[in-house]
């Protein structure tokens, strides 16, 4: 006799109450970590703030580091990032792609900025954090591969610049410290700061293109350095 199997039930109702749970343990978690810093903050405490159990945020999130981890990638990879990145995936012109990073980086300061500055100025010297944004910067050199491979291999890359010199070029102008320096500090807008950072990266990776100013293209901002 046949052995019967049973149907996966998804329900609506429960999907929405897990995301509701989920949302509510972010934003405390957002909050506490904001104003004790992310040392100081326990489960608990967290799970107390959103009206949850303890088990129930570590069902969701495993850890605190997890719970970090989710803050992050929320605020980092949001629907600026994924439109940045779907135009810049949709490019086929190893160039074009090299001035479109710099939206990217953009997208990526801005929102981090925008959610998550309070918390890292309480947290500055966290121990978890400083883990943390490690793997994600060891994720951000991995992804910036491929564009530059293209770019050697069509040929377009500036002369005398190694694969692995470009890397590190292009990984260091489009750092979190770079954003900080210009915009959270220097007083450059987001616009500036992306039409400075497409042109420095044009310039210090990109073969010049004869007859043709660098970074030059219908729509482009080519002044070096943003007017104030």
């Amino acid at each position: 006799m046949a052995t019967r199997r049973k149907r996966a039930y998804a329900s609506p109702k429960r999907d929405d109450a897990a995301a509701a749970t989920r949302s509510r343990v972010l934003d405390a978690a957002r909050t506490l970590f904001a104003r004790r810093g992310i040392d100081a903050v326990t489960i608990s405490g967290i799970a107390e703030r959103a009206g949850v159990s303890s088990s129930s945020v570590y069902a969701l999130f495993k850890s605190k580091e997890g719970l970090l981890m989710a803050l992050t990638q929320e605020a980092l990879f949001g629907q600026a990032y994924q439109a940045a990145s779907g135009r810049l995936d949709a490019e086929v012109d190893p160039v074009e792609q090299i001035r479109m990073t710099a939206s990217v980086a953009r997208s990526i300061y801005e929102g981090e900025a925008a959610e998550l500055g309070l918390l890292r100025g309480a947290s500055s010297f966290s121990l978890a954090l400083r883990r943390l944004e490690a793997t994600l910067e060891e994720k951000r050199f991995a992804l910036q591969e491929a564009r530059v491979r293209r770019l050697f291999e069509a040929g377009r890359a500036r002369e005398g610049l190694s694969l692995e010199k470009a890397r590190r070029l292009l990984w260091m102008y489009t750092s979190r410290d770079v954003y900080r320096l210009l915009v959270l500090e220097g007083g450059f807008t987001p616009e500036e700061y992306e039409a400075w950072l497409a042109q420095t990266l044009l310039t210090a990776l990109v073969a010049p293109h004869p007859g043709r100013p660098q970074g030059a293209r219908l729509g482009t901002h080519t002044s070096p350095v943003p007017s104030r």
